[in-house]
């Protein structure tokens, strides 16, 4: 009499071979979503940059304390919103130079290789992760 079927050891056997196929799979998936969203908040920050450029060539210098009204955020922030924090820039006295960074939070804040993330008004491009700056900006 021919049975039709799996045996139980073959269904251990494929259960085994999915577990590890998954166990290989899942960290590669989700070191690839953070390198997504970071490369994301990389392109918002300079977005941010060019707007602060903009400000300081078309009106008076920032020579008071940024404010929340004159930030000039993007729909960028909106999208990062659940995976990053922009704070309001770091603007020296005579308004001249600043700072802006992208702070994760959430799934994000995981992301121990690049940490918060900056760029400053000369271009300059920062981490505070165990990488270096060329890993995170790529």
């Amino acid at each position: 009499m021919k049975q039709f079927g799996f045996s139980l050891i073959e269904l251990m056997i494929s259960v085994a071979i999915v577990a590890i196929l998954a166990a290989v799979a899942l960290p590669s998936y989700q070191e690839h979503v953070l390198n997504t969203w970071r490369a994301t908040a990389t392109g918002c920050l300079l977005e941010l940059g060019q707007g602060m450029e903009r400000r300081f060539a078309t009106a008076t210098p920032m020579s008071y304390a940024i404010g929340a009204a004159d930030w000039p955020l993007s729909g960028c922030t909106n999208d990062l919103a659940d995976r990053y924090n922009f704070p309001l820039p770091v603007v020296n006295g005579a308004g001249t130079t600043y700072t802006i960074t992208a702070v994760p939070k959430g799934a994000q804040s995981g992301d121990s290789k690049c940490g918060t993330l900056g760029i400053n008004n000369l271009g300059v491009r920062s981490e505070t992760g165990s990488k270096d700056v060329a890993y995170c900006w790529q």
